[in-house]
């Protein structure tokens, strides 16, 4: 297997676990700058959670273009790291239901 093909399936997960993080996000109830001051925890975490998974994307890519070749075990340890990757996601959604 190449390596690109690994590195675009990998882009792939990561994308959509953004996307799934940013669909969670609840538009204020109205237009007051309270209604938007009472969802500032819930960007916050959004923001935070995309940072970490932009982080992890970013030396993601960076090691993968240090690898020579890709075998079993680098597959397997990729779908690990994506399979952590979608756990931090799904506790950031967890999160953000607590706060309605």
């Amino acid at each position: 297997m190449e390596r690109s093909r690994m590195e675009a399936f990998s882009d792939g997960v990561l994308a959509i676990i953004i996307t799934i993080m940013v669909l969670n996000l609840k538009v204020p109830a109205g237009n007051s700058f309270a209604d938007i001051l009472s969802a500032l925890p819930q960007i916050g975490m959004y923001a935070i959670s995309f940072a970490y998974v932009g982080a992890y994307w970013n030396n993601h890519h960076h090691t993968l273009h240090t690898l020579r070749f890709v075998n079993g075990w680098i597959m397997w340890a990729n779908l690990l790291f994506l399979f952590a990757c979608q756990r931090w996601q799904w506790s950031y959604i967890h999160s953000c239901s607590c706060y309605g």
